[in-house]
């Protein structure tokens, strides 16, 4: 399965530059957030698999105008042939906003998820937009990771953990994907592409 991931800035290569064979052989496209909702509902209208999406620290507009024919896994375990996907959008809290928690808020919107986790044995890919504590995240408050998610690749080993929110532009440090455990982590700053 091919999935195309998408983060934090809008790729020219598939907006301004957009061809409908770009798409051609993807499966699944993914959204760790910050995107504009009309740019996830462009690329609905080309293409034919689900998009789906959590939202970021600065996606409080998605209220009022959600990203058309995408589906939004938001604190859900969410399953496409097969493949058993964990959303859980937002940054940890740095000022008021809809879209960000503290670390103890995360693991109370985990905790609410324990029987979903339960039935469907755990999730192959975790989806977020925030990273995990000490891993790939930044020193300030607002780009610090989340313990909770150190907590869920720890427990359920997930293949994947691929989130945005650290601009892969921050710094020349910043990677773009590797392995913590058995987990493959990736940055899915603007698009990449895995397979799964």
């Amino acid at each position: 399965m091919k999935i195309l991931v998408l983060a934090d800035k809008e790729s020219l290569y598939l907006w301004d530059f957009f061809e409908k064979s770009k798409l051609e052989g993807i499966d699944l496209i993914l959204s760790c957030g910050d995107l504009h909702p009309h740019y996830l509902s462009f690329l609905a209208t080309f293409f034919q698999g689900p998009i789906l999406y959590v939202r970021g620290n600065h996606d409080d507009c998605y209220e009022q105008t959600p990203p058309d024919g995408c589906i939004c896994i938001d604190g859900k375990v969410y399953e496409h042939e097969g493949v058993r996907i964990l959303g859980l959008g937002g940054s940890m809290r740095y000022k008021t906003g809809k879209n960000q928690y503290t670390d103890r808020e995360m693991y109370r919107r985990i905790r609410k998820l324990s029987f979903s986790l339960w039935r469907k044995k755990g999730f192959d890919i975790l989806l977020t937009h925030s990273p995990a504590w000490q891993l790939g995240d930044g020193t300030d408050l607002p780009h610090t990771g989340f313990k909770a998610f150190r907590y869920l690749l720890d427990k359920y080993a997930p293949r994947y953990f691929i989130h945005g929110h650290i601009h892969l532009c921050y710094g020349a440090g910043i990677k773009r994907s590797y392995t913590y455990q058995s987990t493959t982590i990736v940055n899915a700053y603007e698009r990449y592409l895995i397979e799964l």
